[in-house]
């Protein structure tokens, strides 16, 4: 008989447990709507950055990348990418023992006569790397993966602020 009621309220406390999850508004991040039905990208095709970028707008399904800005809707031009690394820290010896990684991108959406629908947007990514002498191929991959992280986040960044673009039609 108690554990019987020991099930039961297990149970219940399963149930609650999922109800109060529902009932706070968490949801899984889906497709981003973009307000526009066509963009020119202007980034290279064999960019790592414009390939994510492309993939993300190709998910959404309803805006159509166009490889010639005249026939774009709007155009995303982008104004400065730069990748930078920064000594932190040093240890006693005066090596370095961390790094800050530091990613900006600079980009404005407008169209092909010129109208801005968003003003220039600087993004600023920084990440901290420990350095090891000794591990310098570990630590160069790292610094890799993190750059690629930062990528990642970017990409989100970007779509987030194309999304909020006002349209006037």
């Amino acid at each position: 008989m108690q554990a019987k009621y020991i099930k039961h309220l297990q149970w219940l406390a399963a149930i609650m447990s999922i109800m109060l999850l529902s009932a706070c508004g968490f949801a899984l991040r889906g497709p981003v709507a973009l307000p526009f039905k066509s963009i020119y990208i202007g980034l290279p095709e064999a960019s790592s950055l414009g390939g994510e970028l492309r993939r993300h707008i190709r998910a959404n399904g309803q805006t159509q990348i166009m490889s010639d800005a005249k026939d774009a809707q709007v155009m995303l031009e982008v104004l400065a990418e730069t990748r930078d690394k920064q000594i932190l820290s040093l240890n006693s010896q005066g090596r370095v023992r961390e790094y800050n990684l530091i990613y900006n991108f600079r980009f404005r959406v407008r169209n092909n006569v010129g109208k801005e629908f968003l003003e220039p947007v600087d993004i600023q990514l920084k990440r901290n790397i420990s350095f090891n002498e000794t591990q310098v191929l570990a630590k160069e991959a790292e610094e890799v993966l993190l750059y690629r992280d930062m990528q990642s986040d970017l990409v989100q960044q970007i779509m987030r602020r194309l999304a909020v673009i006002k349209m006037d039609d």
